[in-house]
């Protein structure tokens, strides 16, 4: 794994903090996307469906039944992220739950998102009431994790939606607590199964306890 040059750069940005540390993705972690994004579609004369754990092929004009190749996609989602204060509310539980660490855990959101799109999310995270740190990346999260952990062995716990976030982190950090947490539930039966090591959760209420625990909070 290789670091995104431009995420090292935000990281270097931060406060120094030798508390427990939570990182957290944000689309379907903190904020919703699944629920708010088949709107946004049809909207636009478009219909989601789901037969995989994925965007394209699932997605479709709806006058015709053309499926929309991975370059729409794309296009798709960068006007969605234009426009996400129009869509994306607070994932159930969340803002509580977070508030409730914030002052015994260093909290950092982490979000696998073009970079051109860090101000707009980090102004709609503000008119929410979610003050953390936001850090954007366009490649693997797991050099990340490790750079924000730092030399010092402090506890540390990474939640997403995505295995393959969950299992990048876990080669870059093996002591990493993760916690897999899916705003839609419904999902997970596109999902191969998990390994062992990663903590399913159903909802940020099932998750608050077990990561309070891990963290020693």
């Amino acid at each position: 794994m290789s670091d995104d040059p431009e995420t090292a750069r935000q990281i270097e940005e931060l406060a120094s903090d030798d508390r427990p540390l939570l990182i957290l993705d944000v689309d379907d972690v903190v904020l919703e996307f699944i629920r708010p994004f088949p709107r946004f579609l049809e909207e636009r004369g478009f219909g989601l469906t789901f037969s995989s754990f994925r965007l394209t092929g699932n997605i479709a004009e709806r006058a015709n039944g053309r499926l929309v190749d991975q370059t729409e996609v794309w296009a798709l989602l960068d006007e969605f992220f234009e426009d996400q204060a129009a869509w994306q509310g607070i994932t159930e539980g969340a803002a509580e739950t977070l508030s409730g660490f914030a002052g015994q855990a260093e909290i950092v959101l982490l979000t696998a998102m073009p970079h051109r799109h860090r101000a707009t999310r980090r102004a709609h995270l503000d008119a929410l009431g979610l003050p953390y740190p936001l850090l954007t990346t366009e490649m693997a999260k797991g050099p990340a994790v490790a750079k924000l952990r730092g030399p010092h062995g402090r506890p540390i716990a990474f939640v997403d939606d995505q295995p393959p976030n969950l299992v990048s982190a876990r080669e870059a950090v093996a002591d990493a607590h993760l916690f897999h947490l899916m705003a839609d539930n419904s999902l997970r039966e596109f999902l191969p199964p998990l390994p062992c090591d990663i903590n399913v959760v159903q909802d940020w209420h099932d998750a608050a306890p077990k990561i309070a625990r891990v963290l020693g909070l």
